[in-house]
């Protein structure tokens, strides 16, 4: 067997620190977010529910919603035999659902959904160098440039590095990343730490909802040991039925058992599941994709204006330096404006060209803001988007006077050279014109995988744990 420690070492000798991120049924999560009168009772996203519909299917079901049996990519008709829909529900109709067993059914909203991601996204990439986005609603965090192992007593850490007599700084920050996607998104998430990849996952899955569950290194397969084989990450229903056949039922027992023995009956990936279930994976956490836009979000209520337009600069600034720092420039600046209760605004203006340019940044956003004058806010937020990443394609915003009617795209705008339309209307290229919805940058995308090679095995993992690719549906 080859001896090695549970978490590949970095170059300094020590052991990494994975995070693995995984929001508590999102969507049930993001509908509750846009009406909180849903927190406790059962909330079922899907299709297929409304009068009339023959097809349709679970896509989430709240924790509430899965003690009536309810449960994903579960087909509609059989969520609603089981947990009726509480608009139906008649206190004066004696064959009506009873109130008390009916649950909240509600469309997918996939626009909102996107928008909350989005946030959850910005808070990922500021609090690590590497992330790894599966889904929408999971990603995996190498943290191990901002944090340690090290165990730390109450008073030798502030709150965002951990706190508490003996815990660690990994664990503090996982607590960090936990409250402040709460903070700024809105929504719960569970959050994993350990040495390696395949651990985190198990761990991030072990105490949810809210959960946080910290593996520290040399305790991975003590861990693991107790739990069922299915629990190993990449073991689905499938293989962990042939397992049993085999008398492996546990963690502990697939740990025990001969490498060659599993690698005969599923080839290269037997020798894996004993790996992962020994507490080791070599695996790097490696991006998937540069990202396509930069934010930076600030909640608390006012309708102050000049409140509001402090926090606006000093969001972009903030903003503008995060791209600088990491070579980026951007094409688009843009805002986000939430009214209370949750009405989600985003206004953005798109240049000719990629700049780099922290006043141009602070001047569009406050330009943006202006629309919300005297209104009270909930949150503020300031994006920059359409980004590149090449040196040689960088030029200043005086580079581009007269470049528009060059190119035949609109007009100079005097004083900015910004060239944009304030309507939206067609007559330009859509990158061009002035982005009015409440989903400014597509998101979803920089949240999926589609070329994991666990693809499958991973759907029938979120379907048992209460949640399915919104693609699955499409």
């Amino acid at each position: 067997m080859e001896e090695t420690l549970p978490g590949a070492p970095t170059d300094d000798g020590g052991e990494r620190v994975i995070l693995h991120v995984d929001m508590d049924c999102f969507y049930a999560s993001c509908e509750r977010l846009k009406d909180p009168e849903l927190a406790g009772d059962p909330v079922v996203v899907g299709m297929g529910y409304e009068p009339g519909d023959t097809i349709g299917a679970v896509a989430t079901a709240s924790y509430e919603a899965r003690e009536f049996g309810v449960e994903s990519a579960q087909p509609i008709s059989q969520a609603l035999e089981r947990l009726p829909r509480l608009a139906d529900a008649d206190p004066d109709d004696a064959n009506a659902p009873d109130p008390a067993e009916s649950g909240h059914y509600r469309p997918v909203d996939m626009a909102f959904y996107k928008e909350v991601a989005s946030t959850v996204k910005a808070v990922l990439h500021d609090v690590a160098d590497t992330v790894r986005e599966v889904s929408i609603d999971e990603a995996y965090l190498d943290v191990t440039d901002r944090t340690s192992w090290e165990t730390v007593e109450a008073g030798d850490c502030d709150a965002g590095d951990g706190a508490g007599s003996g815990r660690t700084l990994a664990e503090g920050l996982a607590r960090h990343v936990r409250e402040r996607i709460e903070r700024e998104a809105g929504v719960s998430a569970s959050v994993g730490v350990a040495p390696n990849m395949a651990t985190a996952k198990v761990a991030s899955d072990y105490d949810k909802p809210e959960g946080l569950t910290v593996v520290e290194p040399g305790e991975a397969a003590g861990f693991l040991a107790p739990l069922a084989v299915s629990d190993i990450h990449g073991v689905g229903p499938v293989t962990a039925s042939d397992l049993a056949e085999m008398g492996i039922e546990t963690a502990d027992d697939l740990a025990a058992a001969d490498p060659a023995d599993l690698e005969a009956r599923f080839g290269s990936r037997g020798r894996e599941f004993h790996e992962r279930a020994n507490g080791r994976d070599d695996r790097e956490v490696t991006p998937t994709g540069r990202p396509k836009s930069l934010s930076r979000e600030s909640a608390g209520r006012t309708a102050d204006t000049d409140t509001q337009r402090e926090r606006v600069r000093a969001l972009a600034a903030d903003v503008a330096e995060r791209a600088r720092s990491r070579g980026a420039m951007y094409r688009t600046i843009g805002v986000k404006v939430v009214r209370p209760p949750f009405d989600v605004n985003t206004r953005a203006d798109s240049l000719p060209g990629p700049v780099d340019d922290p006043d141009l940044v602070e001047e569009v956003a406050l330009d943006l803001l202006d629309e919300f004058a005297g209104e009270e806010v909930r949150k503020l937020g300031v994006r920059v988007s359409n980004l590149s990443f090449a040196a040689e394609e960088q030029a200043t915003l005086g580079g581009y006077e007269g470049a528009s009617d060059a190119a035949g795209s609109g007009t100079g705008e005097t004083g900015s050279d910004r060239t944009f339309d304030r309507t939206g209307d067609a007559g330009g290229d859509a990158d061009e014109v002035v982005r009015r919805s409440t989903d400014s940058d597509a998101t979803l995308d920089e949240w999926a995988d589609e070329g994991d090679s666990d693809a499958e095995r991973e759907r029938r993992r979120r379907r048992r744990r209460g949640q399915v690719d919104l693609g699955e549906f499409e």
